[in-house]
């Protein structure tokens, strides 16, 4: 999961990425870079940590130029703890390229040995950004051999990227002395949209708040598969480089990773959520009396639409019962389980007067780990609750992802072999309402009939790519398994999975 973002224009770009990025700050916290180009040159900074401490004055004042790019990490393939796996990654032939990148190739590996035996290109890190950039500068090689570069080339190395990359990946590129490039996979399953600024800037972006929040005025998302090629004069190119392209975005977009005030695919992320609300509170009106539930109490911050359209629709009193700080690290993607388990009494403080005596109804965007679940029913308890009951607004994740988000393993997930009755007494609820998957596609898909389907694998186990094997997912546990931050050891490893002891 990352956050991405280009801009060109006719003056210094680096503030309006910077800006951007900061709006898109909830989709990594791990690491941020920018690149700007002036001339053919390339200028970049990237580092560990939140946009506002990887970007000082000093660094701001070396970003000169009138198109750029931009990207806040968090990893989920390579190692989570290396600098030089933050993006951007560069490249310098053919031309100079420079790429960002959102999603998770799941043919990297092959791709890597094929870089390596026929196109003579040496991989230095095991990001497969660096394998991206690589292929996409092999293609743009090809198809510019004794030819001037021209959008015409550049969409015929996005065609042949396409053909030979596979998985999820929303790609903002620079060519250094041409423009600014960009393309979606053929699923569409990561997110991309396009903005127009007061002057004619154009910015790319991976949500639309970044776009909205930075004073552009949104334009449309790129399709799947569609490059868009904007050259140095402004003028945008776009063509459909992709066979047979398909809407399937990402559902986990919706129920937990973008802003809320984001429009996604034609979808707005606010309304999804009030209709998972809306279904959540069927499925337990079937399940459990409402009149056994005091008050309706939501985990902060992406089950609050869902929490309230839930709590009107069963007539039952909304509250606010937890207080979140701040500054600290959304507990899903922090480094490891150990850091996780402490991070939610630091980051979540119960409101005592909601809980006393009552009978709460806890509503959580969705149940991952369950390690955080089983912590906040016991705040709730701890705070004088008399029964908690929990309510997931997303069905059970069962099994792995290999789209870009950080769930890859059977072992991290509480769902996966588990009934709903193992998982409440896991996480000590007295009752568990989950999610319908078929409701759930039926109502956030209702929201733009465009849409032919959802990447929604986590929940239903189907790969819309078609080519994920068990091998694969052998590979990556394995992978995960294996990495360690050397500095801080075992405990700090972002994919540390929970012991039996804990």
């Amino acid at each position: 999961m990352c956050g991405i973002v280009g801009v060109i224009a006719k003056t210094p770009v680096n503030q309006l990425i910077y800006d951007a990025l900061l709006l898109l700050q909830h989709r990594g916290q791990d690491a941020a870079g920018i690149v700007t180009m002036q001339g053919t040159k390339c200028f970049m900074h990237k580092a560990r940590g939140m946009v506002r401490d990887v970007f000082r004055t000093r660094n701001m004042r070396a970003l000169p130029g009138n198109v750029g790019l931009g990207q806040v990490r968090y990893p989920t393939a390579g190692n989570a703890y290396s600098e030089e796996e933050a993006q951007p990654f560069y490249v310098n032939a053919p031309f100079g390229v420079v790429l960002v990148h959102n999603g998770n190739l799941t043919n990297a590996h092959a791709l890597k040995q094929e870089l390596f035996d026929v196109d003579r290109r040496h991989i230095n890190t095991e990001s497969d950004t660096e394998v991206l950039i690589n292929v996409l500068a092999h293609e743009l090689d090809k198809a510019a051999t004794g030819l001037p570069l021209t959008p015409q080339e550049i969409f015929t190395a996005v065609a042949a990227v396409h053909k030979r990359v596979r998985g999820s990946y929303a790609v903002i590129a620079l060519v250094a002395g041409y423009g600014l490039l960009a393309f979606r996979d053929p699923h569409g399953i990561r997110p991309l949209c396009l903005g127009v600024g007061p002057e004619g800037e154009t910015m790319l972006a991976s949500e639309s708040v970044a776009i909205e929040g930075s004073g552009f005025r949104f334009v449309r998302d790129i399709a799947p598969g569609e490059a868009v090629f904007i050259d140095q004069d402004g003028v945008t190119h776009t063509r459909q480089c992709a066979e047979a392209p398909r809407l399937n975005p990402c559902i986990f977009e919706y129920v937990y990773l973008a802003r809320p005030d984001s429009v996604m695919d034609g979808i707005s992320v606010y309304q999804a959520r009030l209709n998972l609300g809306e279904t959540l509170a069927q499925r337990l009106i079937s399940t459990m009396p409402p009149s056994e539930i005091d008050v309706v109490i939501p985990i902060p911050e992406s089950s609050r639409p869902s929490a309230m359209q839930l709590a009107h629709k069963i007539g039952k009193p909304y509250r606010e019962g937890f207080v979140k700080n701040r500054y600290v690290g959304r507990t899903f993607i922090m480094p490891g389980q150990s850091v996780r388990k402490k991070s939610v009494r630091q980051k979540l403080n119960a409101i005592g007067v909601e809980f006393k005596g009552r009978n709460v109804l806890l509503v959580d965007d969705s149940i991952v780990r369950g390690t955080t679940s089983k912590e906040i029913v016991q705040m709730a308890r701890e705070a004088g609750a008399r029964r908690v009951y929990m309510a997931s607004a997303a069905p059970p994740v069962r099994f792995p992802n290999v789209y870009g988000i950080d769930m890859p393993t059977k072992e991290e997930l509480i769902a996966h072999g588990r009934s709903i009755e193992q998982i409440r007494e896991f996480i000590g609820a007295d009752a568990l309402i989950y999610q319908d998957v078929d409701a759930m596609k039926r109502v956030v898909g209702a929201l733009n009939p465009q849409v032919q389907g959802f990447e929604a694998s986590c929940f239903d186990g189907v790969y819309v790519t078609g080519d994920v094997s068990a091998a694969d997912f052998q590979a990556i546990e394995t992978q995960r398994k294996l990495q360690f931050d050397e500095e801080d050891g075992p405990a700090r490893s972002r994919l540390a999975l929970q012991s039996a002891e804990e």
